[in-house]
């Protein structure tokens, strides 16, 4: 009997649905299937590709109610969010099915009157995926579309919390008139598909979103076949406030970017860090607000946060939030918990700390959930060091109306991603990704398409 794979709801520990585990033998027939129909994928003209990718984007949003209540079925973001990812997701689709006609080649002058050059971009092969579960839609459509749209066949393997809403989508992509030999999904743990996928002759690249570890095995892995990678790794977001700060809007932003998917994104606010001078009004301003947000099950319409997605993420959430109680943080909301662990679910209440030092566990490793650990700064130069003061490079948030601190902080912050007054800078049109530790490559964007082709020159000679 095939194994199956059990898909709960994290809000109350339910059984969803369960989902049969591929096989290593049906994984790899998949991975040929793939490679097989790579050299049709690639002859189908960019225009045939765009259209097929308008239909699969339409497809998916005449089912978005139901995409949406599976997301938050087996990840319990709220349903607005989830709604919302829908929405970002398809923008992708969109996007690079507009991308797909505009893969350009060049002409370039040659040193010789008798030759001519040309370069060229080709799809550079069968493209596998590994994707998170904090966002199941969004993050296999950020890599499919660009994947398609160049001529590559795409095959994804998602999170095993959170398999049924990439399913579905692949399944509407065939319904879009999609092959499915061309995009297609295997379940399974993540260590021995990511194996299978690394080893395979006919994989030519990995696009991964998940953390640094892992991703430094896959690149590790890849480089005995020489894999193109894509890695959008681990984040530890600082989120500056000068002194000259809007506050209310700052607070408004910071809730915004902190608790949203209940604090569980990669590019969500983790180290808080304000001026001095303001540092009280501020602190207050933002746990009265976290205080408002309602804690509970996403399909309850009036839900802010949803829960942790499993027991794992609420105990790294909880020691670190009594590391740093013990190491003399104040806590002025929430450090409220509403756990089953027998039946399963797990739920933090929005958690705002103050009198946070950098010794503090929430300083220095990324947290996956809704605590928001507030420390000081005296002049921007600390406030550079402080943020920097990581191996991580993903994103960044600053509020300020001073042009010269601005550019300052702009200039200063190693960051893929920089906020200027602006707490969700995410979108289908800009290349997103992280410096250092965070990742290689970029999605999204013009850059986005780019890590899927191979650039090729031909010289023609003797004219």
């Amino acid at each position: 009997m095939a194994e199956l794979l059990q898909v709960k709801n994290p809000a109350t520990g339910e059984l969803i649905k369960e989902v049969k585990v591929d096989s290593e033998e049906e994984i790899k027939q998949a991975i040929k299937n793939g490679h097989d129909s790579f050299k049709k994928w690639a002859k189908v003209n960019a225009h045939e590709r765009s259209r097929l990718l308008r239909n699969w984007s339409q497809v998916i949003q005449e089912h978005k109610a139901e995409i949406a209540e599976i997301m938050t079925l087996e990840n319990g973001k709220p349903l607005s969010e989830a709604f919302g990812e829908v929405n970002y997701a398809t923008s992708y689709i969109d996007w690079y099915a507009e991308e797909a006609k505009r893969i350009y080649g060049r002409t370039v002058p040659a040193a010789s009157e008798t030759k001519r050059i040309i370069v060229t971009k080709q799809p550079i092969g069968l493209v596998a995926a590994i994707t998170p579960w904090n966002f199941p839609a969004a993050m296999m459509t950020r890599k499919a579309a660009p994947a398609l749209a160049a001529g590559c066949p795409f095959i994804v393997k998602p999170a095993v919390e959170t398999p049924l809403t990439t399913m579905r989508l692949v399944e509407l992509a065939h319904e879009a008139g999609i092959p499915s030999d061309v995009i297609q999904y295997v379940n399974g743990p993540g260590t021995m598909v990511g194996d299978i996928f690394t080893s395979s002759e006919y994989v030519r690249k990995i696009t991964f979103t998940g953390s640094t570890p892992v991703g430094k095995q896959l690149i590790k892995n890849s480089a005995d076949t020489i894999k193109h990678v894509t890695m959008e790794l681990g984040g530890h977001a600082p989120l500056i406030v000068a002194e000259d700060a809007d506050l209310d809007f700052a607070v408004n932003q910071t809730i915004a970017t902190k608790f949203r998917n209940a604090g569980q994104t990669c590019v969500c606010a983790n180290r808080i860090i304000v001026h001095e001078n303001i540092a009280e009004a501020f602190s207050k301003k933002l746990a009265e607000a976290a205080k408002k947000l309602k804690v509970g099950n996403g399909l309850d319409k009036d839900t802010n946060i949803g829960p942790i997605i499993n027991e794992k993420g609420y105990n790294k959430i909880v020691a670190q939030i009594n590391d740093a109680v013990e190491k003399g943080a104040e806590v002025l909301a929430g450090n409220q918990f509403n756990v089953d662990q027998e039946q399963g679910y797990f739920f933090v209440y929005p958690t705002v700390l103050t009198k946070v030092t950098l010794n503090m566990n929430i300083m220095q490793e990324e947290t996956f959930g809704p605590v928001a650990p507030i420390i000081t700064f005296k002049s921007l130069e600390e406030a550079v060091e402080i943020a920097n003061s990581t191996p991580y490079g993903l994103a960044a948030y600053f509020f300020t109306n001073d042009y010269k601190a601005g550019t300052y902080l702009s200039e200063h912050l190693d960051f893929g991603i920089v906020g200027w007054n602006d707490g969700a800078p995410s979108g289908a049109h800009i290349p997103f990704g992280g410096m250092k530790e965070s990742g290689i490559g970029r999605e999204g964007g013009l850059e986005g398409i780019e890590p899927y082709l191979e650039t090729k020159y031909l010289s023609i000679g003797n004219l």
